[in-house]
Protein backbone atom coordinates (compact mmCIF):
# COMPACT_ATOMS: atom_id res chain seq x y z
CA UNK A 1 0.00 0.00 0.00
CA UNK A 2 0.92 3.37 -0.72
CA UNK A 3 0.24 6.11 1.61
CA UNK A 4 0.69 9.56 0.24
CA UNK A 5 1.55 12.08 2.94
CA UNK A 6 0.60 16.28 4.06
CA UNK A 7 2.80 18.01 6.30
CA UNK A 8 0.09 20.89 7.43
CA UNK A 9 1.49 24.14 8.88
CA UNK A 10 -0.81 27.46 9.00
CA UNK A 11 -3.30 25.72 6.24
CA UNK A 12 0.15 25.14 4.28
CA UNK A 13 1.73 22.00 2.61
CA UNK A 14 5.49 21.92 4.10
CA UNK A 15 8.16 19.80 4.26
CA UNK A 16 10.62 19.63 6.93
CA UNK A 17 14.39 18.13 6.51
CA UNK A 18 15.01 15.95 9.38
CA UNK A 19 11.96 17.35 11.23
CA UNK A 20 13.58 20.57 11.45
CA UNK A 21 11.53 23.84 11.23
CA UNK A 22 14.23 25.89 10.58
CA UNK A 23 14.71 23.88 6.73
CA UNK A 24 11.40 24.28 5.85
CA UNK A 25 9.66 24.49 1.99
CA UNK A 26 6.35 25.51 1.79
CA UNK A 27 4.57 23.72 -1.57
CA UNK A 28 1.26 24.72 -1.11
CA UNK A 29 -0.81 27.01 0.34
CA UNK A 30 -3.75 24.68 0.59
CA UNK A 31 -4.08 20.88 0.60
CA UNK A 32 -7.09 20.61 -1.09
CA UNK A 33 -6.07 19.92 -4.77
CA UNK A 34 -3.42 17.82 -3.74
CA UNK A 35 -5.96 15.37 -1.59
CA UNK A 36 -7.73 15.81 -5.20
CA UNK A 37 -5.22 14.81 -6.90
CA UNK A 38 -3.94 11.20 -4.83
CA UNK A 39 -7.80 10.18 -4.57
CA UNK A 40 -7.99 10.76 -8.79
CA UNK A 41 -4.81 8.70 -8.57
CA UNK A 42 -5.73 5.89 -6.80
CA UNK A 43 -4.89 6.35 -3.23
CA UNK A 44 -6.81 4.76 -0.58
CA UNK A 45 -5.11 6.09 2.45
CA UNK A 46 -3.76 9.40 3.28
CA UNK A 47 -1.14 10.70 5.79
CA UNK A 48 -1.32 14.09 7.50
CA UNK A 49 1.19 15.51 9.97
CA UNK A 50 -0.70 18.31 11.44
CA UNK A 51 2.90 20.64 12.88
CA UNK A 52 0.71 23.11 14.27
CA UNK A 53 -0.47 20.98 16.81
CA UNK A 54 2.83 19.00 17.17
CA UNK A 55 4.06 22.49 18.53
CA UNK A 56 1.32 23.35 20.71
CA UNK A 57 -1.97 21.11 21.20
CA UNK A 58 -4.08 24.22 21.53
CA UNK A 59 -3.13 25.11 17.42
CA UNK A 60 -4.33 21.74 16.45
CA UNK A 61 -5.87 22.08 12.91
CA UNK A 62 -9.27 20.20 13.40
CA UNK A 63 -11.17 22.55 11.22
CA UNK A 64 -8.53 22.00 8.30
CA UNK A 65 -8.85 18.39 8.74
CA UNK A 66 -12.36 18.15 9.06
CA UNK A 67 -12.26 19.83 5.42
CA UNK A 68 -9.97 17.07 4.40
CA UNK A 69 -12.03 14.48 5.51
CA UNK A 70 -15.03 16.25 3.68
CA UNK A 71 -13.38 16.30 0.15
CA UNK A 72 -12.36 13.11 0.06
CA UNK A 73 -13.36 9.50 0.28
CA UNK A 74 -9.46 8.55 1.36
CA UNK A 75 -9.10 6.81 4.81
CA UNK A 76 -7.24 8.97 6.83
CA UNK A 77 -4.68 9.32 9.58
CA UNK A 78 -3.63 11.84 11.35
CA UNK A 79 -0.20 12.89 13.65
CA UNK A 80 1.26 15.34 15.02
CA UNK A 81 1.82 15.95 19.02
CA UNK A 82 -0.87 13.72 20.17
CA UNK A 83 -0.40 14.06 23.76
CA UNK A 84 -4.77 14.48 25.08
CA UNK A 85 -7.54 11.96 25.19
CA UNK A 86 -9.57 14.38 23.72
CA UNK A 87 -7.58 14.90 21.25
CA UNK A 88 -8.06 11.30 19.92
CA UNK A 89 -11.93 11.68 20.73
CA UNK A 90 -12.47 14.82 18.59
CA UNK A 91 -10.24 13.11 15.62
CA UNK A 92 -12.24 10.10 15.59
CA UNK A 93 -15.83 11.88 15.82
CA UNK A 94 -14.45 13.84 12.54
CA UNK A 95 -13.96 10.97 10.92
CA UNK A 96 -10.27 9.79 11.00
CA UNK A 97 -9.47 6.30 10.60
CA UNK A 98 -5.98 6.45 12.23
CA UNK A 99 -3.95 8.09 14.60
CA UNK A 100 -0.65 8.25 14.90
CA UNK A 101 1.09 8.84 18.10
CA UNK A 102 4.93 9.17 18.48
CA UNK A 103 6.49 10.58 21.62
CA UNK A 104 3.72 9.74 23.78
CA UNK A 105 4.54 6.23 23.60
CA UNK A 106 8.01 6.40 24.62
CA UNK A 107 7.40 8.82 27.48
CA UNK A 108 3.76 7.52 28.85
CA UNK A 109 3.62 3.56 27.83
CA UNK A 110 0.99 3.02 30.03
CA UNK A 111 -1.52 5.72 28.72
CA UNK A 112 -1.08 4.92 25.16
CA UNK A 113 -1.39 1.04 26.14
CA UNK A 114 -5.08 1.96 27.77
CA UNK A 115 -5.69 3.78 24.81
CA UNK A 116 -4.66 0.96 22.83
CA UNK A 117 -6.91 -1.28 24.63
CA UNK A 118 -9.99 1.10 24.47
CA UNK A 119 -9.95 2.33 21.13
CA UNK A 120 -8.38 -0.65 19.73
CA UNK A 121 -5.11 -1.89 17.84
CA UNK A 122 -6.48 -0.71 14.37
CA UNK A 123 -7.18 3.04 15.67
CA UNK A 124 -3.67 3.68 16.84
CA UNK A 125 -0.67 3.76 15.00
CA UNK A 126 3.00 4.17 16.48
CA UNK A 127 5.09 6.48 15.17
CA UNK A 128 8.64 5.51 15.71
CA UNK A 129 11.10 7.45 14.60
CA UNK A 130 15.10 6.54 14.93
CA UNK A 131 18.50 7.13 15.22
CA UNK A 132 21.05 4.68 14.32
CA UNK A 133 23.87 4.08 16.46
CA UNK A 134 27.13 3.24 15.31
CA UNK A 135 26.65 -0.18 16.76
CA UNK A 136 23.76 -0.49 14.39
CA UNK A 137 20.94 -0.05 16.92
CA UNK A 138 18.21 2.31 16.33
CA UNK A 139 16.95 4.62 19.23
CA UNK A 140 13.94 5.87 19.43
CA UNK A 141 13.61 9.49 19.06
CA UNK A 142 11.69 11.79 20.64
CA UNK A 143 10.47 15.73 21.26
CA UNK A 144 9.63 16.49 17.75
CA UNK A 145 13.04 14.27 17.31
CA UNK A 146 15.08 16.95 19.36
CA UNK A 147 15.96 13.91 21.57
CA UNK A 148 17.25 10.03 21.67
CA UNK A 149 15.74 8.06 24.30
CA UNK A 150 18.01 4.88 25.42
CA UNK A 151 15.03 2.79 24.49
CA UNK A 152 15.69 0.78 20.80
CA UNK A 153 13.06 0.25 18.12
CA UNK A 154 12.63 -3.21 19.46
CA UNK A 155 11.86 -2.50 23.20
CA UNK A 156 8.92 -0.16 22.52
CA UNK A 157 7.59 -2.55 19.94
CA UNK A 158 7.85 -5.25 22.52
CA UNK A 159 6.46 -3.29 25.36
CA UNK A 160 2.83 -2.58 23.30
CA UNK A 161 2.33 -6.10 21.03
CA UNK A 162 0.28 -6.98 24.29
CA UNK A 163 -1.68 -4.52 24.46
CA UNK A 164 -2.75 -5.30 20.42
CA UNK A 165 -0.24 -3.64 18.61
CA UNK A 166 -1.39 -4.13 15.29
CA UNK A 167 0.46 -0.62 13.45
CA UNK A 168 3.90 0.99 13.07
CA UNK A 169 5.03 4.07 11.45
CA UNK A 170 8.93 3.77 11.47
CA UNK A 171 11.35 6.57 10.28
CA UNK A 172 15.03 6.85 9.55
CA UNK A 173 15.23 10.45 10.57
CA UNK A 174 19.05 10.60 8.80
CA UNK A 175 16.35 10.05 5.11
CA UNK A 176 13.69 11.98 5.89
CA UNK A 177 13.26 14.65 3.60
CA UNK A 178 16.10 13.98 2.05
CA UNK A 179 15.65 11.56 -0.96
CA UNK A 180 18.54 9.46 -0.43
CA UNK A 181 17.11 6.11 -0.38
CA UNK A 182 15.06 4.27 1.90
CA UNK A 183 16.74 1.96 4.65
CA UNK A 184 15.85 -1.01 2.94
CA UNK A 185 17.85 -3.62 5.94
CA UNK A 186 16.10 -1.49 8.63
CA UNK A 187 12.91 -2.91 7.37
CA UNK A 188 13.84 -6.01 6.75
CA UNK A 189 14.84 -6.76 9.76
CA UNK A 190 11.71 -5.28 11.40
CA UNK A 191 9.54 -7.16 9.20
CA UNK A 192 11.59 -10.70 9.53
CA UNK A 193 11.65 -10.17 13.52
CA UNK A 194 7.37 -8.97 13.44
CA UNK A 195 5.65 -10.59 10.76
CA UNK A 196 2.47 -9.86 12.35
CA UNK A 197 2.52 -6.10 11.83
CA UNK A 198 1.65 -3.61 9.77
CA UNK A 199 4.72 -2.02 8.81
CA UNK A 200 5.08 1.61 7.42
CA UNK A 201 8.21 2.69 6.15
CA UNK A 202 9.15 6.34 6.25
CA UNK A 203 11.81 8.34 4.77
CA UNK A 204 14.59 8.58 2.52
CA UNK A 205 11.68 6.82 -0.28
CA UNK A 206 13.55 8.97 -3.78
CA UNK A 207 13.00 6.07 -6.55
CA UNK A 208 10.55 4.02 -7.90
CA UNK A 209 13.64 1.16 -7.34
CA UNK A 210 13.42 2.29 -3.42
CA UNK A 211 9.48 0.54 -3.43
CA UNK A 212 10.16 -2.29 -5.24
CA UNK A 213 13.10 -2.91 -2.69
CA UNK A 214 10.49 -2.58 0.16
CA UNK A 215 7.66 -4.67 -1.75
CA UNK A 216 10.35 -7.71 -1.48
CA UNK A 217 10.93 -7.64 1.66
CA UNK A 218 7.20 -8.27 2.18
CA UNK A 219 7.00 -4.28 4.20
CA UNK A 220 3.31 -3.44 4.09
CA UNK A 221 3.15 0.42 2.99
CA UNK A 222 5.17 3.39 2.45
CA UNK A 223 4.95 6.58 3.16
CA UNK A 224 5.07 9.23 0.19
CA UNK A 225 5.78 13.11 1.39
CA UNK A 226 8.71 14.48 -0.72
CA UNK A 227 9.06 12.44 -3.62
CA UNK A 228 5.64 12.93 -4.69
CA UNK A 229 5.91 17.23 -4.01
CA UNK A 230 8.88 17.47 -5.98
CA UNK A 231 8.27 14.96 -8.91
CA UNK A 232 10.74 12.60 -8.43
CA UNK A 233 8.02 10.33 -9.32
CA UNK A 234 4.15 10.29 -9.93
CA UNK A 235 1.63 8.34 -7.93
CA UNK A 236 0.62 7.12 -10.77
CA UNK A 237 4.04 5.49 -11.58
CA UNK A 238 4.27 4.47 -8.28
CA UNK A 239 1.00 2.71 -7.84
CA UNK A 240 1.51 0.52 -11.82
CA UNK A 241 4.92 -0.77 -9.78
CA UNK A 242 3.02 -1.21 -6.30
CA UNK A 243 -1.08 -0.96 -6.57
CA UNK A 244 -2.94 -0.38 -3.67
CA UNK A 245 -4.95 -3.21 -2.23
Amino acid sequence: MLIPALDLIDGNVIRLQQGDFARQTTYADSPLPLVMAYQQAGATWLHLVDLDGARDPAQRQFQLIKEIIKSTSMSIQVGGGIRRREDLEKLFEQGVQRVVIGSLAVREPLLVQAWMQEFGGDAIVLALDVNLADDGRAYVATHGWLETSDQTLEAVIENYLAFGLRHVLCTDISRDGMLSGANIELYRNLKARYPQLFLQASGGIATLDDLRQLQQINCDAAILGKSLLTGAFTLEEALQCWPDA
